[in-house]
């Protein structure tokens, strides 16, 4: 029998306000298997693209991306919000709902036409990811998929992407 993720994965109510269901993947991280299992998973997802880097978006997806860097012998960069990066960096501002917000990536956190793959812990709007997208390819990287653990399908995230995605676990509301 294969362990399924989402019994690893716990819901929080009313997290960050009241209203929305968080989904914690603390708890599938503290455990060794369960972990050990998802890296497995996203691996064979991410492995298809046959990326050069992967780059992991603020700031669970550094939880998500380093290590599975580590497991396929490949570099690994962030993308964080504005002024958390030491350096020089690329900024891309991007529309939020309410507002507009800023991610930034060192200058050289890749190289023209290496192939990068993106990734974080959930895709909700897709709003981040999307930006993280158009970031990549305004230095001549190219992107190559995206991917998670968690995918939030009410949101339709996925809508706003325009590259090969996947996710471990999906919920429906």
């Amino acid at each position: 029998m294969s362990l399924n993720i989402k019994d690893y994965i716990r819901g929080i109510p009313d997290f960050p306000s009241e209203g929305i269901l968080f989904y914690d993947i603390s708890t599938l991280l503290a455990d060794a298997d369960a972990w050990q299992v998802t890296m497995g998973r996203l691996a064979k997802e991410v492995s298809v693209h046959q990326p050069d880097v992967l780059a992991g978006i603020e700031s669970r997806g550094f939880l998500v991306a380093a290590p599975l860097a580590l497991k396929l012998g490949l570099g690994f960069t962030m993308v964080r919000k504005k002024d958390k990066l030491p350096g020089k960096t690329i900024s891309y501002e991007y529309d939020l709902e309410y507002g507009s917000d800023v991610i930034e990536i060192q200058d050289d956190a890749v190289a023209p036409g290496q192939k990068v793959v993106l990734l974080d812990d959930l895709l909700a709007t897709g709003g981040t990811m999307a930006a993280a997208i158009a970031l990549f390819r305004q230095v001549g990287a190219e992107v190559a998929g995206g991917a998670c653990i968690i995918e939030l399908n009410f949101l339709k995230g996925r809508d706003k992407l325009d590259i090969p995605f996947s996710s471990l676990v999906a919920y429906d509301e």
